[in-house]
């Protein structure tokens, strides 16, 4: 079982992780005898988060792994994309319209590069994980207020260092209220990306990674298998964060604003 992990992660979780980890990967599905779920990591990994429908995936982006640093390449949910197939749209709803297929291929497009795995959690997810590890160590910028009661959503968060946690978690990823709009909250997702990298370097936290998995089973669709998620997670432990986000501008196009990509033109 090391020498599985090994393959995998690239770390030995040792000899009391063994038991827990072979339940929870048992437990994902049942049906794949275990010899079997043994794969590599993939390089590259699609992750998304969807809005509180499940339809629209509000976060998108490429987590690379190639060499010693966490690359995080984000896209803009209102990116244009003039598909062949759905004609001219925001990325964020190319979920809703083909599936995750149609999201690998585009985004595959835009990147110039395959990606052929993806990673996607709801609001409940984040929820979960976040209480589950006990809360993410994050510096707020500036104070974030806004109230939707159609959606019962509150958020009330102060400026400064603090622990956040469930619906403050949620909501910290979610502001978008203000003069910074979608830019602003891609900001608080990389602050809050990188202190997950953080918890995720602490021994406890790794030591709970199969437990984990089975908190965020329900919330969760993936096409990685339960090994390759704990050595994903493994992997990324204690990486260096390099953030980005696809360059562009925003720009309204026929009545309807679209983050397009490069150079404003007369820029």
């Amino acid at each position: 079982m090391p020498l599985m992990l090994a393959l995998v992660g690239g770390v030995s979780f040792g000899a009391f992780l063994l038991e827990p980890t072979v339940n929870a990967l048992r437990h994902l599905d049942p049906r794949v005898p275990l010899q079997q779920l043994v794969n590599p990591i993939p390089q590259e990994v699609l992750i998304l988060g969807t809005d509180g429908s499940g339809a629209l995936t509000d976060v998108i982006a490429s987590l690379n792994l190639n060499g010693g640093s966490a690359r995080l390449i984000q896209v803009p949910r209102d990116t244009y994309i003039n598909s062949p197939q759905y004609g001219e749209i925001k990325a964020n709803a190319l979920y809703a319209l083909g599936g995750i297929d149609a999201v690998e291929q585009e985004l595959s497009t835009l990147l110039g590069r395959p990606i052929q795995h993806h990673i996607m959690v709801n609001l409940e997810a984040v929820r979960h994980l976040g209480d589950a590890v006990g809360g993410l160590e994050i510096t707020v910028p500036k104070r974030l207020n806004y109230h939707d009661y159609s959606q019962n959503l509150h958020i009330e968060l102060e400026a400064g260092p603090q622990t956040l946690k469930g619906h403050d978690l949620e909501g910290f990823l979610r502001f978008r209220h203000d003069e910074e709009g979608d830019l602003g909250r891609m900001d608080r997702q990389r602050l809050a990306f990188a202190a997950l990298l953080k918890k995720l370097s602490q021994p406890q936290t790794l030591a709970q990674l199969p437990q984990l998995l089975r908190v965020a089973e329900k919330d969760l669709k993936t096409d990685l298998n339960g090994l390759q998620l704990i050595g994903l997670a493994s992997a990324l432990a204690g990486k260096q964060l390099e953030p980005s986000r696809l360059p562009g501008h925003p720009e309204y196009y026929n009545g309807i604003s679209y983050w397009f990509l490069g150079q404003a033109p007369g820029s």
